[in-house]
């Protein structure tokens, strides 16, 4: 497979990803938060905002996906994403306590966060 092919499907992957956690968030939090026996917060706006803010992120890998030469200049933002969500999980998660529930999606994304790397690089090289 080529190399960018790869990167394709590296962000289609990222943005059904992105976006089916968007949407379970933004129409089923509270069952999501029972689920994994997490409190919830006092108001899930906060939660729907960020649901939203997924699906954003996730149109934005989708544009990605179908253009990688074009859209390119859009990928440290994403990478920029997982690493807020991974540097906020991570550090609680070591220094304090944090629900079981955010771990995965920080390894998940941590994943996602090198893999872009390696696309927005090599997307870089292939310009040169």
């Amino acid at each position: 497979m080529k190399k960018q092919s790869l990167i394709s499907l590296l962000f289609y992957l990222a943005a059904l990803y992105d976006f089916v956690l968007g949407l379970a968030f933004l129409f089923a939090a509270p069952a999501v938060f029972e689920w994994y026996g997490v409190p919830p917060p006092n108001h899930f706006g906060y939660v729907q905002f960020s649901a939203c803010l997924l699906i954003v992120f996730a149109l934005m890998y989708l544009a990605v996906a179908r253009n990688q030469t074009q859209n390119r200049i859009l990928i440290p933002y994403g990478m920029l994403l997982k690493v807020s969500y991974c540097g906020t999980v991570f550090y609680y998660w070591m220094t304090s306590e944090i629900s079981s529930m955010w771990k995965p999606f920080a390894i998940y994304d941590l994943v996602f966060l090198i893999l872009f790397f390696w696309a927005y690089r090599s997307l870089s090289s292939a310009k040169a």
